[in-house]
């Protein structure tokens, strides 16, 4: 099969579509024709040498597909070869075929293109986990997510609206604030040109945000908790705005808020398997529904994975932007 490799850790050009061995499924494992695979930033920081994958996990980029199922491991069931499915991988998304845990699976939801199902796995997985597993996010509270345009953020306004939740979003251009009120979002900021704790604190007269999904890190911490209400929660998902930040904990206890960080590639087996299926359940009958849909960008050919890149760190997209296998 052929597969983007990264010989060297460096640019876009880094990526290299190469011919390398078939992967073969192992116990409780299923081998998938990959269709298309979502591109995170995840994949750039793994180019750039600053996000290995973990021990045992494919080396070549892409932590989402969706395809059609070619062979099934032993201890395998609830599965069979040719089934059309989406998948949550720890990586080996961008390749020809690629192994995964039974447990990441995911059918493809009724209605939608099999292609654009490699959309969905780590926006709903990242979604779901922290902002309703991890937050507990309430019909009637405000959710702000900065980033808003993003894949995480349109996912994150569509499920927010779903349950009967206030969203405020944060992004950097007006046509980026007017998708993402097209998607339901009713409080936008840019954040070039406003300061999201006084629009905030105007929304919600004084009270603040209940929940903030927030991917910047140490840039916004003191800022995000300023922002939050009493019994507010803050789910830190990113680094976009560095590592090391200060707090002002007297804040944060006076608002009696929590704050909590996550990520998924790391996740043990049987904890990912859990968000998936909480995904299956809670998710997929409001994306069938057509309450929740994946927002595509653009598609662009795999063996181009490069553009893909460049495109994501110019942030000049608007949701998911979508490798096909060629």
């Amino acid at each position: 099969m052929y597969a983007i490799t990264i010989p060297e850790p460096g640019g876009p050009e880094a990526l290299v579509w190469t011919e390398v061995p078939d992967p073969v499924p192992g116990e409780g494992e299923v081998l998938v024709d990959v269709v298309a695979a979502g591109v995170n930033r995840a994949d750039v920081l793994q180019r750039q040498g600053f996000y290995n994958p973990p021990a045992g996990a494919s080396l070549y980029p892409g932590l989402e597909c969706s395809g059609r199922i070619a062979a099934l491991g032993p201890g395998v069931s609830g599965w069979a070869v040719g089934d059309e499915v989406c998948a949550l991988l720890a990586g080996g998304g961008y390749a020809e075929k690629v192994v995964v845990p039974a447990g990441q699976l995911l059918p493809v939801p009724e209605g939608l293109e099999l292609r654009h199902a490699a959309a969905l796995p780590e926006v709903t997985c990242t979604v779901w986990s922290n902002v309703f597993m991890v937050a507990h996010l309430r019909p009637g509270e405000t959710l702000l997510v900065h980033g808003g345009s993003s894949g995480i953020g349109t996912m994150a306004i569509q499920l927010a609206k779903a349950v009967g939740a206030k969203v405020a979003v944060t992004a950097g251009s007006k046509e980026k604030l007017e998708r993402c009120a097209d998607l339901g979002a009713d409080v936008l900021i840019n954040y070039r040109e406003q300061d999201f704790v006084e629009e905030i604190r105007e929304a919600t007269a004084g009270e603040g945000a209940d929940v903030i999904l927030d991917n910047m890190g140490a840039m916004y911490l003191d800022r995000n908790v300023q922002t939050l209400a009493v019994n507010g929660r803050l789910a830190i998902i990113g680094l976009q705005g560095g590592v090391t930040g200060e707090l002002n904990i007297n804040t944060l206890l006076r608002k009696q808020a929590a704050i909590t960080a996550t990520s998924l590639r790391a996740r043990p087996l049987g904890e990912k398997a859990a968000i998936v299926a909480a995904v299956r359940e809670h998710v997929w009958p409001l994306t069938a529904a057509g309450h929740v849909r994946p927002v595509v960008d653009r598609e662009i050919p795999m063996n181009d994975a490069a553009e893909a890149h460049r495109l994501l760190e110019e942030s000049g997209h608007i949701g998911k932007v979508l490798l096909v296998v060629p």
